[in-house]
């Protein structure tokens, strides 16, 4: 016989977004929160590592081209540049570890000349800020290929870490023995 539905659980699907596993550890899932924690925050900052600390980032407006993007039309601002980087929407998905990349996009100077080196923030530097064209291709020559791997590290980790956000709101998936009603079973 079963209960009632469970209730989402918001507050611990929020956590987990914001840090992977603090949903699970706020219910007092300790083993599997850590598991969490320690494996998508090693496979997102393993991709950043192989990526030379350089790919998650959103371009800035003035480095993209104005052409009308296919099936869109004209799109401005944030999501002209989500659209020309379509793998930051699953780098974010691993939360607050990603959010410096939108700090760096709302600090860029729109205006600035494409060929200009971008300035870096007092606290973040030149992390996760957008590298240059010049930057970029020597990332991707140099790189042996690791650099378009490591996206692909950082997306995954994102995109699973989504996953740990419905673990964390649904729940756990068995009931507690003292949530079946006495004289059952």
């Amino acid at each position: 016989m079963t209960g009632p539905p469970r209730r989402l659980d918001l507050l611990a699907g929020v956590l987990s977004y914001l840090l992977p596993g603090l949903g699970q550890v706020l219910q007092g899932r300790l083993g599997k929160g850590v598991l969490f924690f320690v494996c998508l925050h090693a496979l997102f900052f393993y991709g950043l590592w192989l990526g030379s600390w350089r790919n998650v980032w959103l371009p800035e407006g003035g480095r993209l081209p104005d052409a009308a993007l296919p099936l869109v039309g004209k799109l401005g601002g944030p999501a002209k540049a989500v659209y020309y980087r379509l793998q930051f929407l699953g780098q974010f998905g691993i939360g607050m570890q990603a959010w410096p990349a939108v700090i760096q996009y709302a600090a860029a100077d729109p205006a600035a000349d494409p060929e200009d080196k971008p300035k870096p923030l007092p606290v973040l530097g030149l992390y996760m800020q957008a590298p240059t064209e010049a930057e970029l291709n020597d990332l991707q020559r140099d790189g042996d290929k690791r650099f378009d791997l490591a996206w692909v590290y950082t997306v995954i980790a994102g995109v699973l870490n989504v996953l740990v956000v419905c673990d964390a709101a649904a729940g756990p998936a068995v009931r507690d023995d003292d949530d079946e009603p006495k004289g059952a079973g």
